[in-house]
């Protein structure tokens, strides 16, 4: 097992691996990253999925099955995907058992429903029910029009992994959308030890886009920030999530057997070759969080990253320093925000996109073959 992997896991920090596919399943690499890297959980999106499906033969067999029974794209990609998902739970399924909410797998809902809450709420129980684990998470994006789709999955007692968070504001709606959906389902008479969640608070973007704002105004004031925002924003969203769930509200709640929505790093592999390759995970470490990293920045840990520490708590007061920094050079930080949730929503949709033209190519593939 690798010492510095190991290291951030003993500092409070689940480590899960952004990526997915039935090659790392059907040859036991995830079961070894499990016992070998820390690794206690997976997240997923359609590119991944799109790049696991181009490469190998792992999926042709279901593929034919599939054109066989006259599926079109749309089935074959909720076949394909729901049972990766499925099988991977039951690869995970000891890390769930032997902790509160780990071992958790990430499936999402289509991207397109990102501005349809009931569209998105339907397809949360259609996964949830197809994949039939208690340790998948449903990824809900966390638009204004996915917010009421968050509390009707929790209500429901259906796991969600809140994705594309980018503002604090954003970021509180959501903990209040959890909430809600736990004391709903509390009221309606489910266990809601047994529901959890996690909220992804995305971090390499923040830095990608007000980066490039601070170049263009081009003062030593402006460079001197460059790095900075993401880690103060998600800084300043840890204080958030301390205080709600420090509050009245939540310990009822806690009472009744329900667990805290833990914050998720998401996006945390390094866009700027300039900063360190660990940089998203070093400076964030803190008890009781995850970090989703790609296997390129897990690997870039297990060699050379360090633990120094809890690097969030108490440190708000800096991180709103460092805010009100960027304002005074000139970055509307409140744009920077509208901007990448606008552009999350839409990489979204080409992700899906990809997905949609390889599966297609994959049938049309099996159906010359059969031919």
């Amino acid at each position: 097992m690798s010492d510095r992997l190991k290291s951030l896991a003993d500092a409070g920090v689940s480590i899960w691996l952004d990526d997915l596919s039935r090659e790392r399943i059907e040859t036991g690499n995830l079961a070894d990253l499990v016992r070998e890297r820390s690794v206690t959980g997976v997240t997923t999106n359609p590119t991944i999925f799109a790049s696991a499906l181009a490469e190998g033969e792992r999926y042709d067999e279901q593929v034919r099955r599939l054109v066989a029974e006259g599926a079109d794209v749309d089935r074959a990609i909720f076949e394909l995907t729901t049972e990766d998902v499925r099988n991977a739970c039951d690869v995970m399924q000891q890390v769930a058992d032997e902790t509160e909410a780990d071992g958790r797998v990430s499936i999402e809902v289509e991207p397109g429903l990102a501005r349809d809450t009931e569209g998105t709420l339907a397809q949360a129980r259609q996964l949830w029910q197809a994949v039939d684990r208690r340790n998948c998470y449903v990824k809900v994006p966390a638009t204004q029009e996915g917010l009421p789709a968050i509390t009707g999955a929790i209500a429901e007692g259906i796991s969600v992994n809140v994705t594309l968070i980018f503002s604090l504001e954003r970021y509180r709606a959501v903990m209040d959308a959890y909430l809600t959906g736990l004391e709903q389902a509390r009221d309606a008479g489910l266990d809601v030890s047994q529901i959890t969640s996690v909220a992804s608070f995305f971090v390499s973007r923040v830095d990608s886009e007000v980066d490039k704002r601070l170049d263009a105004i081009g003062t030593d004031e402006a460079a001197a920030l460059k790095g900075k925002a993401a880690i103060a924003n998600a800084r300043l969203a840890y204080a958030a999530f301390q205080e709600v769930f420090s509050s009245d509200r939540w310990r009822v709640l806690e009472e009744a057997g329900a667990k805290p929505q833990r914050p998720l790093w998401a996006s945390t592999g390094v866009k700027d070759p300039a900063y360190p390759d660990t940089l998203y995970v070093t400076e964030l470490v803190v008890a009781g969080t995850v970090n989703t990293m790609p296997e390129k920045t897990m690997a870039a840990f297990a060699d050379h990253g360090e633990v120094e520490g809890d690097r969030v708590t108490g440190r708000a007061a800096e991180a709103q320093e460092v805010m009100d920094r960027l304002a005074a050079v000139g970055v509307d930080f409140d744009d920077v925000l509208v901007v990448l949730e606008e552009e999350g929503v839409s990489k979204f949709d080409a992700s899906w996109a990809e997905l949609v033209e390889t599966v297609e190519g994959q049938l049309a593939q099996a159906r010359e073959a059969g031919a």
